[in-house]
C-alpha cells in the first residue's frame, strides 16, 4: 500500500502551496513513504480527474471555503481516500497518522513488566527476597554509634575560641574564627 499525495505544482493560491509543503514535511518527518502526484501536468489529467471524483472533502481554504472541485493536497492510500489537508492536520495533532493514512501498524502493543517495590511508612522498603536487617554486622553498629558521638563543628567553635582567648592567644583565635566562617560560607 502506497500513500499518494495529490498536489498542484503551479497553484497560484499561497495557502494551497503552504498546505502542500506542510503535508510533505510532516510525512518526511514521520518517515512515511509516499508518492507525489502533480495534477497540474497535462500527462496527469486522468489522475486529476481521479482525485476530483473520489475526494469526498473539498479542501476548502480561507480564500475559497467552497471550491467547485476538491483542492490539493488530497491524500489517498492506493485508491482508498484518506482525506484533505484539514483532516490530515487533525490526525497529526491527535497523533493518529497511521490510522488516518490507513497504514498497518508497524509495531504491536508493547508488553510492560515492572519490578517495583512498595514503599511503606517511614521510608522502609519491604521486599520478599531480602530481609529487613540484611548483612548488618557488629562493626556496622559500632560505626553508627561512633558517628552519633562525633560533635558538630559548629557546637564547639565558641568553646575553642574562648579557651584560646583566656590563654592569651587572641590573634590566633581571631584567625581561626575567620577561617571557620569562610568554611561555613563555602558549604
Amino acid at each position: 500500500m502506497v500513500v499518494k499525495v495529490y498536489i498542484s505544482g503551479i497553484s497560484g493560491n499561497k495557502e494551497v502551496k503552504k498546505r502542500q509543503q506542510r503535508v510533505l514535511l510532516i510525512l518526511d518527518s514521520k518517515n512515511v513513504q509516499y508518492e507525489v502526484i502533480d495534477i497540474a501536468g497535462p500527462e496527469n489529467e486522468d489522475k486529476k480527474d481521479f482525485m476530483q471524483n473520489f475526494s469526498t472533502s473539498s479542501g476548502g481554504t480561507i480564500s475559497d471555503p467552497n471550491p467547485r472541485h476538491p483542492l490539493p493536497p488530497q491524500l489517498f492510500n492506493d485508491d482508498d481516500y484518506c482525506g484533505d489537508y484539514d483532516q490530515f492536520d487533525m490526525a497529526n495533532e491527535i497523533d493518529e497518522m497511521e490510522k488516518f493514512l490507513k497504514l498497518e501498524s508497524s509495531d504491536s502493543a508493547p508488553t510492560v513488566t515492572s519490578n517495583a517495590e512498595i514503599k511503606l511508612g517511614n521510608g522502609e522498603i519491604q521486599s520478599e527476597e531480602t530481609p529487613q536487617n540484611f548483612n548488618e554486622t557488629k562493626d556496622d553498629k559500632e560505626e553508627e554509634s561512633k558517628d552519633d558521638n562525633v560533635p558538630d563543628n559548629n557546637e564547639n567553635t565558641n568553646e575553642t575560641v574562648e579557651s584560646k582567648v583566656e590563654n592569651g592567644d587572641e590573634g590566633e583565635a581571631k584567625n581561626e574564627e575567620e577561617d571557620e566562617e569562610e568554611e561555613d560560607e563555602d558549604e
